[in-house]
Protein backbone atom coordinates (compact mmCIF):
# COMPACT_ATOMS: atom_id res chain seq x y z
CA UNK A 1 0.00 0.00 0.00
CA UNK A 2 3.02 2.24 0.50
CA UNK A 3 3.98 2.17 -3.08
CA UNK A 4 -0.09 3.30 -3.71
CA UNK A 5 0.83 6.22 -1.60
CA UNK A 6 3.66 7.65 -3.08
CA UNK A 7 2.23 7.10 -6.48
CA UNK A 8 -0.76 8.75 -5.70
CA UNK A 9 1.52 11.66 -3.90
CA UNK A 10 3.73 11.98 -6.94
CA UNK A 11 0.23 12.61 -9.16
CA UNK A 12 -0.96 15.17 -7.07
CA UNK A 13 2.65 16.85 -6.75
CA UNK A 14 2.35 16.56 -10.78
CA UNK A 15 -1.00 18.65 -10.77
CA UNK A 16 0.48 21.44 -8.30
CA UNK A 17 3.72 21.76 -10.59
CA UNK A 18 1.02 22.14 -14.14
CA UNK A 19 -1.01 24.85 -12.54
CA UNK A 20 2.15 26.58 -11.01
CA UNK A 21 4.13 26.70 -14.49
CA UNK A 22 0.49 27.89 -15.95
CA UNK A 23 0.79 30.57 -13.77
CA UNK A 24 4.30 31.15 -13.79
CA UNK A 25 4.26 31.65 -17.53
CA UNK A 26 1.21 34.37 -17.12
CA UNK A 27 3.58 36.24 -14.20
CA UNK A 28 7.29 36.58 -16.43
CA UNK A 29 5.01 37.81 -19.14
CA UNK A 30 4.65 40.96 -17.05
CA UNK A 31 8.21 41.54 -15.78
CA UNK A 32 8.98 44.30 -17.94
CA UNK A 33 11.95 46.67 -17.41
CA UNK A 34 12.08 50.02 -18.18
CA UNK A 35 15.87 51.45 -19.81
CA UNK A 36 14.53 54.94 -19.29
CA UNK A 37 15.39 55.42 -22.75
CA UNK A 38 13.81 53.43 -24.99
CA UNK A 39 10.80 52.82 -22.45
CA UNK A 40 8.10 53.47 -25.22
CA UNK A 41 9.44 51.31 -27.61
CA UNK A 42 10.72 48.74 -25.95
CA UNK A 43 7.38 48.36 -24.48
CA UNK A 44 5.76 47.73 -27.57
CA UNK A 45 8.28 45.75 -28.89
CA UNK A 46 7.49 43.74 -25.60
CA UNK A 47 3.54 43.54 -26.20
CA UNK A 48 4.19 42.69 -29.22
CA UNK A 49 6.68 39.74 -28.62
CA UNK A 50 3.90 38.63 -26.11
CA UNK A 51 0.91 38.56 -28.24
CA UNK A 52 3.19 36.67 -30.70
CA UNK A 53 3.64 34.09 -27.87
CA UNK A 54 0.29 33.91 -26.75
CA UNK A 55 -1.05 33.62 -30.21
CA UNK A 56 0.74 30.63 -30.60
CA UNK A 57 0.55 29.18 -26.93
CA UNK A 58 -3.36 29.12 -28.14
CA UNK A 59 -2.57 26.79 -31.30
CA UNK A 60 -0.62 24.12 -29.15
CA UNK A 61 -2.45 24.59 -26.31
CA UNK A 62 -5.06 21.73 -24.68
CA UNK A 63 -8.41 22.21 -22.63
CA UNK A 64 -7.20 20.92 -19.20
CA UNK A 65 -9.55 18.26 -17.08
CA UNK A 66 -11.92 20.15 -14.23
CA UNK A 67 -9.73 23.38 -15.03
CA UNK A 68 -7.12 22.03 -13.15
CA UNK A 69 -5.53 18.04 -14.31
CA UNK A 70 -2.05 18.74 -16.22
CA UNK A 71 -2.64 18.07 -20.18
CA UNK A 72 0.02 18.51 -23.04
CA UNK A 73 -0.09 18.12 -27.13
CA UNK A 74 3.25 16.13 -26.99
CA UNK A 75 3.08 12.40 -28.30
CA UNK A 76 5.37 11.30 -24.96
CA UNK A 77 3.26 13.59 -22.62
CA UNK A 78 0.75 11.94 -23.58
CA UNK A 79 1.99 8.85 -22.76
CA UNK A 80 3.03 9.27 -19.81
CA UNK A 81 -0.63 11.07 -18.85
CA UNK A 82 -2.30 7.58 -20.49
CA UNK A 83 0.10 5.25 -18.33
CA UNK A 84 -0.55 7.58 -15.17
CA UNK A 85 -3.77 7.45 -15.65
CA UNK A 86 -4.43 4.28 -16.60
CA UNK A 87 -2.77 3.30 -13.23
CA UNK A 88 -5.82 5.03 -11.41
CA UNK A 89 -8.77 3.39 -13.26
CA UNK A 90 -6.71 0.13 -12.97
CA UNK A 91 -6.50 1.07 -8.57
CA UNK A 92 -10.35 2.09 -8.86
CA UNK A 93 -10.84 -1.52 -10.43
CA UNK A 94 -8.54 -3.07 -8.08
CA UNK A 95 -10.95 -1.20 -5.00
CA UNK A 96 -13.99 -2.04 -6.14
CA UNK A 97 -13.08 -5.40 -6.80
CA UNK A 98 -11.82 -5.83 -3.24
CA UNK A 99 -14.97 -4.31 -1.75
CA UNK A 100 -17.33 -6.90 -4.25
CA UNK A 101 -15.05 -9.74 -2.59
CA UNK A 102 -15.45 -8.33 1.17
CA UNK A 103 -19.45 -7.93 0.90
CA UNK A 104 -19.29 -11.76 -1.21
CA UNK A 105 -17.96 -13.14 2.33
CA UNK A 106 -20.07 -11.33 4.68
CA UNK A 107 -23.55 -11.37 2.57
CA UNK A 108 -23.09 -14.50 0.42
CA UNK A 109 -23.94 -15.13 -3.50
CA UNK A 110 -27.47 -14.40 -4.70
CA UNK A 111 -28.08 -11.06 -4.92
CA UNK A 112 -24.53 -9.67 -4.24
CA UNK A 113 -22.45 -12.55 -6.50
CA UNK A 114 -25.29 -12.40 -8.99
CA UNK A 115 -25.95 -8.46 -9.53
CA UNK A 116 -23.59 -6.32 -8.01
CA UNK A 117 -20.76 -8.20 -8.19
CA UNK A 118 -21.39 -8.72 -12.31
CA UNK A 119 -22.30 -5.04 -12.28
CA UNK A 120 -19.36 -3.64 -9.86
CA UNK A 121 -16.68 -5.29 -12.33
CA UNK A 122 -17.73 -3.74 -15.64
CA UNK A 123 -18.37 -0.12 -13.91
CA UNK A 124 -14.52 1.14 -15.06
CA UNK A 125 -15.40 0.02 -18.49
CA UNK A 126 -18.92 1.61 -18.35
CA UNK A 127 -17.25 4.96 -16.96
CA UNK A 128 -14.96 5.50 -19.62
CA UNK A 129 -17.70 4.58 -22.53
CA UNK A 130 -19.71 7.14 -20.94
CA UNK A 131 -17.32 10.30 -20.85
CA UNK A 132 -16.14 9.18 -24.34
CA UNK A 133 -19.26 10.52 -25.75
CA UNK A 134 -21.25 12.55 -23.08
CA UNK A 135 -19.68 16.03 -23.46
CA UNK A 136 -19.45 18.34 -26.31
CA UNK A 137 -20.71 18.81 -29.74
CA UNK A 138 -22.66 16.19 -31.20
CA UNK A 139 -19.23 16.09 -33.99
CA UNK A 140 -16.82 16.22 -31.08
CA UNK A 141 -18.74 13.30 -29.64
CA UNK A 142 -18.80 11.35 -33.01
CA UNK A 143 -14.88 11.34 -32.86
CA UNK A 144 -14.53 10.67 -29.23
CA UNK A 145 -16.85 7.64 -28.89
CA UNK A 146 -14.11 5.49 -30.88
CA UNK A 147 -12.49 5.22 -27.72
CA UNK A 148 -15.52 4.14 -26.13
CA UNK A 149 -15.96 1.26 -28.84
CA UNK A 150 -12.50 0.64 -29.00
CA UNK A 151 -12.30 -0.02 -25.24
CA UNK A 152 -15.94 -2.47 -25.66
CA UNK A 153 -14.19 -4.44 -28.30
CA UNK A 154 -10.89 -4.55 -26.81
CA UNK A 155 -11.73 -5.68 -23.34
CA UNK A 156 -13.88 -8.00 -24.85
CA UNK A 157 -11.25 -9.71 -27.22
CA UNK A 158 -8.46 -9.66 -24.93
CA UNK A 159 -10.56 -11.44 -22.09
CA UNK A 160 -11.39 -14.43 -24.07
CA UNK A 161 -7.89 -14.89 -26.47
CA UNK A 162 -4.71 -13.60 -24.22
CA UNK A 163 -6.40 -13.94 -20.41
CA UNK A 164 -8.33 -17.16 -21.85
CA UNK A 165 -5.26 -19.16 -23.16
CA UNK A 166 -3.06 -17.74 -20.37
CA UNK A 167 -4.75 -19.38 -18.00
CA UNK A 168 -5.16 -22.51 -19.77
CA UNK A 169 -1.75 -22.66 -19.37
CA UNK A 170 -1.09 -21.82 -16.17
CA UNK A 171 -4.08 -24.28 -14.92
CA UNK A 172 -2.88 -26.96 -17.29
CA UNK A 173 -2.90 -30.63 -15.96
CA UNK A 174 -2.62 -34.20 -17.17
CA UNK A 175 -5.34 -35.28 -19.21
CA UNK A 176 -6.58 -38.58 -18.66
CA UNK A 177 -10.28 -40.31 -19.90
CA UNK A 178 -10.70 -37.05 -21.67
CA UNK A 179 -10.82 -35.20 -18.20
CA UNK A 180 -7.73 -33.02 -16.73
CA UNK A 181 -6.66 -34.40 -13.18
CA UNK A 182 -6.47 -32.12 -10.46
CA UNK A 183 -2.83 -31.56 -9.37
CA UNK A 184 -0.91 -33.06 -11.83
CA UNK A 185 1.04 -31.61 -13.90
CA UNK A 186 3.80 -34.23 -15.38
CA UNK A 187 3.39 -33.98 -19.71
CA UNK A 188 4.68 -30.66 -19.32
CA UNK A 189 3.67 -28.77 -22.42
CA UNK A 190 1.75 -31.49 -24.05
CA UNK A 191 -0.40 -29.71 -26.98
CA UNK A 192 -3.17 -33.11 -26.50
CA UNK A 193 -1.96 -34.70 -23.15
CA UNK A 194 -2.43 -31.62 -21.06
CA UNK A 195 -4.87 -29.18 -20.13
CA UNK A 196 -7.86 -27.86 -18.15
CA UNK A 197 -10.92 -29.33 -17.45
CA UNK A 198 -14.20 -27.05 -15.97
CA UNK A 199 -17.82 -27.98 -14.96
CA UNK A 200 -21.46 -27.85 -16.65
CA UNK A 201 -22.23 -24.27 -15.19
CA UNK A 202 -19.17 -22.70 -17.04
CA UNK A 203 -20.71 -24.43 -20.03
CA UNK A 204 -23.81 -22.60 -19.60
CA UNK A 205 -21.61 -19.11 -19.04
CA UNK A 206 -20.13 -19.69 -22.45
CA UNK A 207 -23.29 -20.67 -24.13
CA UNK A 208 -25.10 -17.50 -22.56
CA UNK A 209 -21.47 -15.22 -23.46
CA UNK A 210 -22.47 -16.35 -27.24
CA UNK A 211 -26.47 -15.43 -27.06
CA UNK A 212 -25.54 -12.02 -25.41
CA UNK A 213 -24.19 -10.91 -28.68
CA UNK A 214 -27.72 -10.41 -30.26
CA UNK A 215 -28.12 -6.77 -29.51
CA UNK A 216 -25.35 -6.30 -31.73
CA UNK A 217 -26.28 -8.29 -34.69
CA UNK A 218 -30.07 -6.00 -34.14
CA UNK A 219 -28.17 -3.05 -34.30
CA UNK A 220 -26.51 -3.97 -37.40
CA UNK A 221 -29.40 -5.26 -39.39
CA UNK A 222 -29.34 -1.63 -41.19
CA UNK A 223 -25.96 -1.59 -42.40
CA UNK A 224 -26.34 -5.63 -43.71
CA UNK A 225 -29.82 -4.38 -45.60
CA UNK A 226 -28.07 -1.64 -46.94
CA UNK A 227 -30.45 0.50 -45.54
CA UNK A 228 -29.93 4.32 -43.75
CA UNK A 229 -33.44 5.01 -42.86
CA UNK A 230 -34.08 2.23 -39.71
CA UNK A 231 -30.59 3.23 -38.16
CA UNK A 232 -31.34 5.11 -35.56
CA UNK A 233 -34.85 3.03 -34.82
CA UNK A 234 -32.84 -0.15 -34.89
CA UNK A 235 -30.16 1.49 -32.30
CA UNK A 236 -33.11 2.31 -29.66
CA UNK A 237 -34.37 -1.16 -30.34
CA UNK A 238 -30.66 -2.48 -29.40
CA UNK A 239 -30.98 -0.61 -26.61
CA UNK A 240 -34.45 -2.13 -25.44
CA UNK A 241 -32.93 -5.72 -26.09
CA UNK A 242 -29.41 -5.44 -24.12
CA UNK A 243 -30.90 -4.00 -21.12
CA UNK A 244 -33.83 -6.41 -21.33
CA UNK A 245 -31.13 -9.43 -21.74
CA UNK A 246 -29.42 -7.53 -18.59
CA UNK A 247 -31.64 -7.83 -16.33
CA UNK A 248 -32.61 -11.41 -17.35
CA UNK A 249 -28.80 -12.33 -16.52
CA UNK A 250 -28.89 -10.51 -13.20
CA UNK A 251 -31.57 -12.51 -12.68
CA UNK A 252 -30.67 -15.80 -13.49
CA UNK A 253 -26.72 -15.40 -11.34
CA UNK A 254 -28.87 -14.59 -8.63
CA UNK A 255 -30.97 -17.60 -8.82
CA UNK A 256 -27.98 -19.55 -10.32
CA UNK A 257 -26.74 -21.12 -6.62
CA UNK A 258 -30.03 -22.66 -5.90
CA UNK A 259 -30.79 -23.72 -9.51
CA UNK A 260 -27.06 -25.83 -8.68
CA UNK A 261 -27.81 -26.83 -5.39
CA UNK A 262 -31.44 -28.34 -6.91
CA UNK A 263 -29.21 -29.99 -9.77
CA UNK A 264 -26.40 -31.86 -7.48
CA UNK A 265 -28.78 -33.19 -5.32
CA UNK A 266 -30.40 -34.58 -8.15
CA UNK A 267 -27.20 -35.99 -9.16
CA UNK A 268 -26.64 -37.48 -5.59
CA UNK A 269 -29.85 -39.30 -5.20
CA UNK A 270 -29.16 -40.79 -8.69
CA UNK A 271 -26.19 -42.36 -7.32
CA UNK A 272 -27.69 -43.54 -4.48
CA UNK A 273 -30.18 -45.27 -6.86
CA UNK A 274 -27.60 -46.85 -9.31
CA UNK A 275 -25.22 -47.73 -6.03
CA UNK A 276 -27.83 -49.61 -3.90
CA UNK A 277 -28.85 -51.87 -6.93
CA UNK A 278 -25.75 -52.72 -7.86
CA UNK A 279 -25.30 -53.99 -4.28
CA UNK A 280 -28.78 -55.57 -4.51
CA UNK A 281 -27.72 -57.24 -7.65
CA UNK A 282 -24.54 -58.74 -6.08
CA UNK A 283 -26.10 -60.05 -3.12
CA UNK A 284 -29.23 -61.46 -4.91
CA UNK A 285 -29.71 -65.11 -5.51
CA UNK A 286 -31.26 -64.71 -9.10
CA UNK A 287 -31.33 -62.02 -11.78
CA UNK A 288 -33.43 -58.84 -10.24
CA UNK A 289 -35.21 -59.03 -13.85
CA UNK A 290 -36.94 -61.27 -16.07
CA UNK A 291 -35.80 -61.93 -19.08
CA UNK A 292 -38.68 -59.76 -20.52
CA UNK A 293 -37.42 -56.53 -18.35
CA UNK A 294 -40.38 -56.74 -15.26
CA UNK A 295 -38.83 -57.35 -12.19
CA UNK A 296 -38.14 -60.32 -10.72
CA UNK A 297 -40.54 -60.44 -7.84
CA UNK A 298 -39.43 -64.23 -5.59
CA UNK A 299 -35.49 -62.68 -5.61
CA UNK A 300 -36.80 -59.37 -4.50
CA UNK A 301 -39.19 -60.94 -1.80
CA UNK A 302 -35.95 -63.20 -0.47
CA UNK A 303 -33.71 -59.87 -0.72
CA UNK A 304 -35.97 -58.23 1.46
CA UNK A 305 -36.23 -60.93 3.75
CA UNK A 306 -32.46 -61.00 3.77
CA UNK A 307 -32.10 -57.31 4.49
CA UNK A 308 -34.69 -57.71 7.80
CA UNK A 309 -32.94 -59.28 9.83
CA UNK A 310 -35.34 -58.87 12.96
CA UNK A 311 -37.51 -60.70 10.86
CA UNK A 312 -40.56 -58.28 11.78
CA UNK A 313 -41.89 -57.47 8.24
CA UNK A 314 -40.39 -53.84 8.05
CA UNK A 315 -36.79 -52.40 6.83
CA UNK A 316 -35.91 -49.82 9.70
CA UNK A 317 -33.06 -46.99 8.74
CA UNK A 318 -30.54 -49.30 10.63
CA UNK A 319 -31.10 -52.37 8.04
CA UNK A 320 -31.55 -49.91 5.10
CA UNK A 321 -27.89 -49.04 6.09
CA UNK A 322 -26.54 -52.06 4.92
CA UNK A 323 -27.19 -51.15 1.77
CA UNK A 324 -25.45 -47.44 1.11
CA UNK A 325 -22.67 -49.47 3.05
CA UNK A 326 -20.35 -50.10 -0.11
CA UNK A 327 -21.49 -47.29 -2.17
CA UNK A 328 -18.03 -44.62 -2.13
CA UNK A 329 -20.60 -42.10 -1.04
CA UNK A 330 -17.27 -39.42 -0.09
CA UNK A 331 -17.21 -39.75 -4.13
CA UNK A 332 -20.16 -37.41 -4.17
CA UNK A 333 -19.32 -35.50 -0.75
CA UNK A 334 -22.87 -37.01 0.56
CA UNK A 335 -23.02 -38.39 4.38
CA UNK A 336 -24.42 -42.02 4.94
CA UNK A 337 -27.04 -40.62 7.10
CA UNK A 338 -28.16 -38.32 4.01
CA UNK A 339 -28.27 -41.52 1.87
CA UNK A 340 -30.48 -43.92 3.95
CA UNK A 341 -32.79 -40.54 4.16
CA UNK A 342 -33.01 -40.30 0.42
CA UNK A 343 -33.82 -44.41 0.81
CA UNK A 344 -36.61 -44.09 3.26
CA UNK A 345 -38.32 -40.88 1.54
CA UNK A 346 -38.09 -43.15 -1.37
CA UNK A 347 -39.61 -46.16 -0.70
CA UNK A 348 -41.40 -44.95 2.87
CA UNK A 349 -44.90 -43.93 0.73
CA UNK A 350 -46.97 -44.61 3.84
CA UNK A 351 -44.55 -42.34 6.00
CA UNK A 352 -44.44 -44.38 8.47
CA UNK A 353 -40.67 -44.13 9.19
CA UNK A 354 -40.21 -47.79 8.05
CA UNK A 355 -40.60 -50.21 4.88
CA UNK A 356 -42.65 -53.14 4.32
CA UNK A 357 -42.52 -56.03 1.68
CA UNK A 358 -44.77 -54.42 -0.65
CA UNK A 359 -43.09 -50.40 -0.44
CA UNK A 360 -39.65 -52.04 -1.13
CA UNK A 361 -40.36 -53.99 -4.64
CA UNK A 362 -42.50 -51.14 -5.85
CA UNK A 363 -39.59 -48.71 -5.03
CA UNK A 364 -36.66 -51.41 -6.59
CA UNK A 365 -39.07 -51.28 -9.41
CA UNK A 366 -39.51 -47.84 -9.89
CA UNK A 367 -35.81 -47.42 -9.58
CA UNK A 368 -35.00 -50.31 -12.09
CA UNK A 369 -37.63 -48.37 -14.91
CA UNK A 370 -35.29 -45.16 -14.00
CA UNK A 371 -32.12 -46.98 -14.67
CA UNK A 372 -32.97 -48.47 -17.77
CA UNK A 373 -34.32 -45.24 -19.22
CA UNK A 374 -31.33 -43.37 -18.41
CA UNK A 375 -29.08 -41.93 -21.40
CA UNK A 376 -26.08 -44.21 -19.47
CA UNK A 377 -27.78 -47.32 -20.84
CA UNK A 378 -25.33 -48.90 -23.29
CA UNK A 379 -26.35 -51.11 -26.69
CA UNK A 380 -24.97 -54.45 -24.96
CA UNK A 381 -26.92 -53.54 -21.61
CA UNK A 382 -29.81 -55.67 -21.57
CA UNK A 383 -31.51 -57.49 -18.22
CA UNK A 384 -29.12 -60.65 -18.38
CA UNK A 385 -26.14 -58.40 -18.06
CA UNK A 386 -27.60 -55.51 -15.89
CA UNK A 387 -24.87 -53.12 -17.32
CA UNK A 388 -26.94 -49.92 -17.01
CA UNK A 389 -26.50 -50.20 -13.40
CA UNK A 390 -22.69 -49.95 -14.02
CA UNK A 391 -23.16 -47.34 -16.87
CA UNK A 392 -25.85 -45.46 -14.14
CA UNK A 393 -23.22 -45.26 -11.39
CA UNK A 394 -20.49 -44.04 -13.42
CA UNK A 395 -22.77 -41.29 -15.39
CA UNK A 396 -23.64 -39.73 -12.02
CA UNK A 397 -20.32 -40.01 -10.75
CA UNK A 398 -18.84 -38.11 -13.53
CA UNK A 399 -22.14 -35.85 -13.85
CA UNK A 400 -21.19 -34.68 -10.05
CA UNK A 401 -17.42 -34.46 -10.75
CA UNK A 402 -18.36 -31.74 -13.82
CA UNK A 403 -21.35 -30.19 -11.41
CA UNK A 404 -18.40 -28.78 -9.02
CA UNK A 405 -19.69 -29.54 -5.91
CA UNK A 406 -18.15 -27.12 -3.64
CA UNK A 407 -20.02 -28.37 -0.09
CA UNK A 408 -17.03 -30.25 1.41
CA UNK A 409 -14.91 -26.69 1.26
CA UNK A 410 -14.63 -25.27 4.50
CA UNK A 411 -16.36 -21.75 4.75
CA UNK A 412 -14.30 -19.63 6.73
CA UNK A 413 -16.30 -17.00 9.19
CA UNK A 414 -15.97 -13.82 8.92
CA UNK A 415 -14.67 -12.52 12.68
CA UNK A 416 -15.82 -8.73 12.40
CA UNK A 417 -18.78 -8.69 10.16
CA UNK A 418 -19.50 -4.59 11.05
CA UNK A 419 -15.76 -3.48 10.08
CA UNK A 420 -15.60 -5.89 7.27
CA UNK A 421 -19.29 -3.82 5.64
CA UNK A 422 -17.73 -0.97 6.66
CA UNK A 423 -14.53 -1.50 4.92
CA UNK A 424 -16.17 -2.73 2.05
CA UNK A 425 -18.57 0.07 1.54
CA UNK A 426 -15.35 2.90 1.58
CA UNK A 427 -13.22 0.18 -0.83
CA UNK A 428 -16.64 0.74 -3.36
CA UNK A 429 -17.16 4.78 -2.80
CA UNK A 430 -13.16 5.11 -3.24
CA UNK A 431 -12.86 3.09 -6.10
CA UNK A 432 -16.34 4.54 -8.11
CA UNK A 433 -15.20 8.00 -7.08
CA UNK A 434 -11.62 7.53 -8.94
CA UNK A 435 -13.03 5.14 -11.81
CA UNK A 436 -15.65 8.15 -12.40
CA UNK A 437 -12.74 11.18 -11.84
CA UNK A 438 -10.57 9.88 -14.05
CA UNK A 439 -12.19 8.42 -16.93
CA UNK A 440 -12.69 11.85 -18.84
CA UNK A 441 -8.75 12.76 -18.57
CA UNK A 442 -7.94 9.38 -19.73
CA UNK A 443 -10.39 9.77 -22.76
CA UNK A 444 -8.96 13.34 -23.31
CA UNK A 445 -5.41 11.89 -23.27
CA UNK A 446 -5.68 8.83 -25.50
CA UNK A 447 -7.73 11.15 -28.35
CA UNK A 448 -4.21 14.12 -27.58
CA UNK A 449 -2.32 11.25 -28.58
CA UNK A 450 -4.02 10.43 -31.59
CA UNK A 451 -3.59 13.66 -32.80
CA UNK A 452 0.35 14.04 -32.35
CA UNK A 453 0.92 10.69 -33.40
CA UNK A 454 -1.82 9.97 -36.02
CA UNK A 455 -2.78 6.41 -35.25
CA UNK A 456 -6.67 6.29 -34.98
CA UNK A 457 -7.72 6.61 -31.40
CA UNK A 458 -9.80 3.54 -31.74
CA UNK A 459 -6.28 1.33 -32.05
CA UNK A 460 -5.33 2.86 -28.90
CA UNK A 461 -7.82 2.25 -26.43
CA UNK A 462 -8.65 -1.34 -27.97
CA UNK A 463 -4.61 -2.50 -27.17
CA UNK A 464 -4.18 0.12 -23.65
CA UNK A 465 -7.04 0.89 -22.08
CA UNK A 466 -8.37 -3.06 -21.74
CA UNK A 467 -4.87 -3.36 -19.91
CA UNK A 468 -5.83 -0.38 -17.84
CA UNK A 469 -9.54 -1.63 -16.64
CA UNK A 470 -9.66 -5.32 -16.56
CA UNK A 471 -5.89 -5.49 -15.47
CA UNK A 472 -7.23 -6.77 -11.51
CA UNK A 473 -9.50 -9.12 -12.92
CA UNK A 474 -6.94 -10.88 -15.69
CA UNK A 475 -4.20 -11.03 -12.59
CA UNK A 476 -6.69 -12.60 -10.20
CA UNK A 477 -8.08 -14.85 -13.03
CA UNK A 478 -4.58 -16.05 -13.72
CA UNK A 479 -3.43 -16.89 -9.81
CA UNK A 480 -6.37 -18.50 -9.20
CA UNK A 481 -6.32 -20.96 -12.45
CA UNK A 482 -2.24 -21.74 -11.36
CA UNK A 483 -4.27 -23.95 -8.28
CA UNK A 484 -4.65 -26.43 -10.71
CA UNK A 485 -8.09 -27.75 -9.85
CA UNK A 486 -11.36 -28.00 -11.63
CA UNK A 487 -13.26 -25.94 -9.58
CA UNK A 488 -10.97 -22.94 -9.45
CA UNK A 489 -10.43 -23.24 -13.23
CA UNK A 490 -14.39 -23.09 -13.47
CA UNK A 491 -14.42 -20.32 -11.24
CA UNK A 492 -11.56 -18.81 -13.77
CA UNK A 493 -13.20 -19.35 -17.14
CA UNK A 494 -16.68 -18.43 -15.62
CA UNK A 495 -15.44 -15.19 -14.35
CA UNK A 496 -14.36 -14.82 -17.50
CA UNK A 497 -17.43 -15.26 -19.86
CA UNK A 498 -19.47 -13.28 -16.84
CA UNK A 499 -17.32 -10.09 -17.66
CA UNK A 500 -17.35 -10.26 -21.39
CA UNK A 501 -21.24 -10.88 -21.43
CA UNK A 502 -21.63 -7.84 -18.96
CA UNK A 503 -18.71 -6.23 -21.46
CA UNK A 504 -21.88 -6.80 -24.07
CA UNK A 505 -24.79 -6.05 -22.07
CA UNK A 506 -24.20 -3.42 -19.41
CA UNK A 507 -20.97 -1.70 -21.29
CA UNK A 508 -22.98 -1.95 -24.84
CA UNK A 509 -26.02 -0.59 -23.46
CA UNK A 510 -24.01 2.61 -21.96
CA UNK A 511 -23.19 2.91 -25.77
CA UNK A 512 -26.12 2.62 -27.16
CA UNK A 513 -27.65 5.21 -24.86
CA UNK A 514 -24.99 7.41 -25.62
CA UNK A 515 -25.42 6.75 -29.47
CA UNK A 516 -29.21 7.30 -29.36
CA UNK A 517 -30.02 10.51 -26.96
CA UNK A 518 -26.90 11.98 -29.25
CA UNK A 519 -28.20 11.03 -32.45
CA UNK A 520 -24.98 9.96 -33.20
CA UNK A 521 -23.77 7.25 -36.00
CA UNK A 522 -23.85 3.58 -35.88
CA UNK A 523 -20.58 3.09 -37.94
CA UNK A 524 -18.86 0.38 -36.68
CA UNK A 525 -19.57 -2.92 -38.99
CA UNK A 526 -15.40 -3.91 -38.52
CA UNK A 527 -15.83 -3.66 -34.89
CA UNK A 528 -19.01 -5.55 -34.61
CA UNK A 529 -17.64 -8.11 -36.70
CA UNK A 530 -14.74 -9.02 -34.75
CA UNK A 531 -16.64 -9.14 -31.37
CA UNK A 532 -19.19 -11.49 -33.35
CA UNK A 533 -16.76 -13.61 -34.32
CA UNK A 534 -14.13 -13.82 -31.11
CA UNK A 535 -17.63 -14.14 -28.58
CA UNK A 536 -19.32 -16.85 -30.71
CA UNK A 537 -16.52 -18.91 -31.87
CA UNK A 538 -15.33 -19.34 -27.88
CA UNK A 539 -18.61 -19.52 -26.77
CA UNK A 540 -19.85 -22.05 -28.86
CA UNK A 541 -16.47 -24.00 -28.80
CA UNK A 542 -16.57 -23.81 -24.64
CA UNK A 543 -20.48 -24.89 -24.79
CA UNK A 544 -20.37 -27.85 -26.26
CA UNK A 545 -16.99 -29.79 -24.32
CA UNK A 546 -15.81 -29.02 -20.94
CA UNK A 547 -12.07 -30.20 -21.78
CA UNK A 548 -9.31 -28.19 -23.53
CA UNK A 549 -6.15 -29.66 -24.41
CA UNK A 550 -2.91 -27.31 -24.39
CA UNK A 551 -3.15 -26.19 -28.17
CA UNK A 552 -6.48 -24.38 -27.64
CA UNK A 553 -5.03 -21.80 -25.93
CA UNK A 554 -3.00 -21.67 -28.91
CA UNK A 555 -6.10 -20.60 -30.81
CA UNK A 556 -7.45 -18.49 -28.59
CA UNK A 557 -4.24 -16.22 -28.56
CA UNK A 558 -4.16 -16.39 -32.87
CA UNK A 559 -7.53 -14.30 -32.25
CA UNK A 560 -6.44 -11.41 -30.91
CA UNK A 561 -4.07 -10.26 -33.58
CA UNK A 562 -6.54 -11.73 -36.17
CA UNK A 563 -8.80 -9.31 -34.86
CA UNK A 564 -6.46 -6.32 -34.97
CA UNK A 565 -5.65 -7.01 -38.63
CA UNK A 566 -9.26 -7.69 -39.75
CA UNK A 567 -10.39 -3.69 -38.58
CA UNK A 568 -7.21 -2.70 -39.80
CA UNK A 569 -8.41 -4.37 -43.48
CA UNK A 570 -12.19 -4.02 -43.13
CA UNK A 571 -11.81 0.08 -42.09
CA UNK A 572 -8.45 0.92 -44.02
CA UNK A 573 -8.44 -0.98 -47.40
CA UNK A 574 -12.12 -1.83 -47.86
CA UNK A 575 -13.64 1.45 -46.46
CA UNK A 576 -15.94 -0.27 -44.19
CA UNK A 577 -15.48 2.64 -41.53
Amino acid sequence: MSLKVFFLTFIILLVFSGAVNGRRFISDSGGLISDGVHSEIGRDLEILRLDRDFAGGEEESCEQSYGFLPCTKTALGNVFLILVYGYLMFLGATYLSSGSELLLEILGPGIIGGLFLPVLGALPDAMLILVSGISGSTAAAQSQVSVGMGLLAGSTVMLITIIWGTCCIVGKCDIQNSVAVDMKDTRGFSLTGSGVSTDIWTSHAATIMAASVTPFLVVQLPQLLHSTSGRHLSVLIGLIISLSLLVSYCVYQVFQPWIQSRRLAYVKHKHVISGVLKQLRMRALGRLCTDQGAPNIEVLEKLFKAIDEDADGYLSCTELKALVVGIHLEEINLHENDAIEKLMKDFDTSHDHQVEMSEFIAGVTKWLTEARGSEASSPEAGPDTMKYLDDLHEQTRREHHFLGDQSDESVETVENPRSTVIKAVLLLLLGTVIAAVFADPLVDAVNNFSSATSIPSFFISFIALPLATNSSEAVSAIIFASRKKLRSASLTFSELYGAVTMNNLLCLSVFLALVYIRGLTWDFSSEVLVILIVCVVVGVFASVRSTFPLWTSLLAFLLYPFSLVLIYVLDYKFGWS
